[in-house]
């Protein structure tokens, strides 16, 4: 007999750096679920990766309190900003323009992307991300 799923909570967290502050401990909490649990299996699983990476996780609640977590890849603005090298995008992206991407850089992070756009290929991820490019107010150069 299948689980009964009770909720599906969506949380960007730093790889490694989960604790039960919020907003993990208050997301979990209200569904009863183990917290620290969580914590160390979501903290084994990102060890290895960058510290300081966002990493958006998905996490499946059950009726008797289980739970299961799959993780995505970090988010298109985080991989921008930190190819561009900026802290933050634009307030005013189509006045002020804060850094400069190159198109290799583009199809790179719509690669490491792919599995989460809604994309059939390549192309089609590479324009997602040059929309997100834009709308942060970096300039798309050739290169």
């Amino acid at each position: 007999m299948a689980k009964v799923v009770v909720s599906k909570i969506k949380l960007q967290i730093e790889a490694g750096q989960a604790s039960p502050a919020p907003p993990v401990g208050p997301a979990l909490g209200q569904h009863n679920v183990p917290i620290m649990d969580f914590v160390r299996q979501f903290n084994d699983r990102t060890s290895k990766m960058e510290p300081g990476t966002v990493i958006p996780v998905i996490i499946t609640v059950f009726k008797d309190r289980t739970f299961t977590f799959v993780l995505k890849s970090p988010p298109a603005s985080y991989l921008l900003k930190k190819a561009a090298g900026i802290a933050k995008g634009s307030g005013e992206p189509n006045k002020e323009k804060v850094g400069k991407v190159t198109r290799q850089q583009l199809e790179e992070i719509a690669k490491a992307k792919l599995v989460d756009l809604n994309a059939y290929d390549l192309d089609a991820a590479v324009k997602i991300i040059e929309g997100t490019a834009k709308n942060m107010g970096l300039e798309i150069v050739s290169g």
